[in-house]
């Protein structure tokens, strides 16, 4: 029987340099991108807001819906004296942010994968929605596994 993985082709949703950059294969390891994983350092937020876990709650839902991904489920988790946990289980795959009210800071995973997400527009919400003053964004390129690239070139 013939393998077939059609939900691991790059985003049409990103800008074309990007998608034509990711979408070539590399001619020594053979792989395609199959999504992007941001991870989004935010500080001098606004300590209210990180507290608030009912805040957090609607902008992990407003952001999984602006990267233009499925909402599957939603946990969050207010800690005593401070802080909040969120995790978004996507169809895509996952939004996570982990929060320091006394810092002033969060920890922020997004990772998509599929043909229209835009995890880097999620991660642009989150920066406006928390009031950062200070961010640091880093997208990493997640590559089909070794073991399966075979079967999506032949």
């Amino acid at each position: 029987m013939e393998s077939m993985i059609t939900h691991l082709y790059p985003n049409p949703g990103w800008p074309d340099e990007e998608t034509r950059k990711y979408s070539q294969l590399d001619s020594r390891s053979k792989q395609r991108m199959i999504g992007k994983h941001c991870i989004l350092e935010l500080c001098e937020c606004n300590s209210v807001k990180l507290d608030d876990e009912a805040f957090i709650r609607t902008t992990i839902q407003m952001a999984s819906k602006v990267a233009g991904a499925q909402l599957l489920n939603l946990i969050t988790h207010k800690f005593v004296p401070q802080g909040v946990t969120g995790l978004a289980l996507l169809a895509e795959s996952h939004i996570s942010i982990h929060t320091w009210p006394e810092s002033g800071y969060a920890a922020v995973d997004v990772f998509t994968c599929g043909d229209q997400t835009m995890p880097d527009k999620a991660c642009q919400l989150l920066v406006e929605e928390l009031q950062s003053k200070r961010h640091s964004l880093k997208t990493l390129r997640r590559d089909t596994p070794v073991m399966i690239s075979n079967a999506l070139i032949n």
